[in-house]
């Protein structure tokens, strides 16, 4: 057995985990029946160590890797340890139960055994399709509470030492409107889980347990000496920001930066709302947990060394603090506008360092039908892309994700036509002229989908009245939005939406904000 100090071995096992976690990514992609989880990639993976602390990660969307330590804390939170036996498998959505997100996004979580000891956990999120609840795609604007919103699966088990509990893959079967899909992205992350598994497993038999543990202890110091030293060459002291939403709302942060800590201050924030427009403590982490890794080390992956200076503040009950039964539909919203808005304080301090802002939504479009060729069901769910800030030494970049999105993809034309039955009219920069300066904000989009047969979109569109913000003097840029233009010449524009009927003929009409500006031109 090689010695715990051995740093090339350490550097070896370091190395397997990250693998293990690349591997998991790539069985997901390449099992999945969704476009949304195949084709964007709405997916995240990765490992903990036993006690639910983030070790690796694989590609995926950053705030989605956020999810998958907090949601092992909540399963052992829930499962005595020492009932947790090699071959189960957990499965949770609920943000209430580590869940993190909305119903819509499923954890899957395998613990690890070697020697006969947890040692690690293998984990992977994914978007799926429809989970039930009011609308198709699960997403409703009209939701006031959390049980209209779908299905909860409360950090349950999936498999129990290694035999499936049969009666609730059906439960969940019975509770999408597309169950074969449902069960096929399931298995999917399940085949992912139990691959990485067997993987670490091997890693941890091969250099033996102990060693295996120390080289996990040695990537969380890593991690934290390099943060901590990105947090020393921050700027110290208290820096705010208060930020008019779209619908009114005055958000408010602090961030208070000392030698060993970076604190963000979210407790003086509105309270939480009976609509679908909230995010659990947990959610405000990640957004603070993103901004942090930015400024302290945007080099290395993260693992849970990264973040021990970081310290985040709210109250329960508001926005970024909801409590139970809260609903969480559109949560992605509001964590992306939180992630903007600690953005643009920080930008406010270092502008020569940070961009100016980006279109900052995901601008999630949902249409939900039956192909008009075949007859079958389908929930087209599609991110869409926008511009980019300028920053002091070029332009934005042009159609890209949001940065809470991370290394997703568009679904391509082709997929869209065949699988869904849409004809996708255009889809084309914007050409307008916003987000001007010395260095002008990127581009953003726009996509046209016409309707081949009847259909229900659901929308949700967050910086619609209010621009992007420009930087150090730089022009504003746009807004985000979405409009239904009618066969007989009718249109009407949305920011969010749900259970909107479709005809054929119909077009929904995408338009994606140019980023904000850099610099007085």
């Amino acid at each position: 057995m090689a010695a715990a100090s051995d740093p090339f071995t350490q550097s070896v096992i370091q190395a397997g985990l990250v693998a293990a976690a690349d591997e998991m990514f790539a069985v997901l992609r390449k099992t999945a029946m969704s476009p949304i989880i195949y084709e964007v990639l709405d997916v995240g993976t990765g490992v903990t160590d036993a006690g639910g602390k983030l070790v690796s990660s694989g590609a995926g969307i950053p705030t989605f890797v956020g999810v998958l330590d907090k949601a092992v804390q909540r399963i052992l939170e829930i499962h005595p340890r020492d009932a947790i036996v090699d071959g189960d498998i957990f499965i949770t959505n609920d943000p209430y139960y580590g869940g993190v997100t909305h119903l819509s996004d499923v954890v899957v979580a395998m613990p690890v055994f070697a020697e006969g000891r947890l040692v690690a956990w293998s984990a992977s999120i994914a978007h799926w399709n429809d989970i039930g609840g009011m609308v198709a795609g699960s997403m409703s604007v009209s939701a006031s509470e959390i049980f209209q919103e779908g299905l909860r699966l409360p950090a349950v088990r999936l498999f129990e030492a290694g035999r499936a509990v049969d009666s609730l893959f059906d439960i969940i079967s019975a509770n999408s409107r597309l169950p074969d899909f449902a069960r096929g992205d399931l298995w999917a992350q399940v085949a992912a889980s139990r691959k990485a598994a067997s993987r670490i497993a091997q890693l941890a038999s091969a250099h033996g347990v102990e060693t295996f543990l120390a080289a996990i202890d040695a990537l969380f110091d890593e991690g934290e000496r390099r943060s901590r030293a990105g947090l020393s060459a921050l700027p110290k002291g208290t820096f705010e920001i208060s930020e008019e939403q779209d619908d009114g709302a005055i958000w408010k942060a602090e961030i208070r930066i000392s030698d060993d800590r970076f604190t963000v201050d979210l407790r003086n924030n509105p309270k939480q709302r009976t609509a679908p427009y909230n995010t659990s403590r947990d959610g405000a982490t990640i957004s603070a947990q993103m901004i942090f890794k930015a400024l302290s080390d945007p080099e290395l992956f993260a693992n849970a060394g990264s973040f021990a200076p970081l310290e985040v503040l709210t109250e329960p009950g508001t926005i970024f603090h909801a409590i139970e039964p809260a609903p969480h539909g559109y949560y992605f919203e509001t964590r992306i506008r939180l992630y903007d808005m600690l953005w643009r304080c920080m930008a406010q301090a270092i502008p020569q360092r940070l961009p100016a802002g980006h279109f900052a939504s995901i601008c999630g479009t949902v249409i939900a039908g039956a192909h008009p060729d075949t007859g079958r069901r389908f929930t087209m769910v599609e991110p869409q892309m926008g511009g980019w800030g300028a920053t002091a030494d070029r332009d934005g970049l042009d159609a890209m994700y949001s940065a809470s999105h991370g290394e997703t993809f568009n679904c391509p034309v082709e997929i869209c036509e065949a699988r869904y039955g849409i004809d996708v009219g255009w889809k084309r920069m914007n050409e307008t002229g916003e987000g001007a300066g010395l260095h002008r904000g990127g581009r953003g989009l726009e996509v046209c989908y016409q309707l081949r047969g009847e259909a229900v979109l659901s929308a949700g569109y967050s910086r619609n009245r209010v621009p992007v913000w420009g930087s150090n003097g730089g022009a504003d840029g746009g807004t985000n939005s979405i409009a239904v233009l009618r066969r007989d010449g009718e249109r009407k524009s949305y920011s969010f939406a749900s259970g909107l009927n479709l005809a054929a003929g119909d077009r929904v009409l995408v338009s994606t904000a140019n980023g904000g500006g850099w610099g007085k031109g």
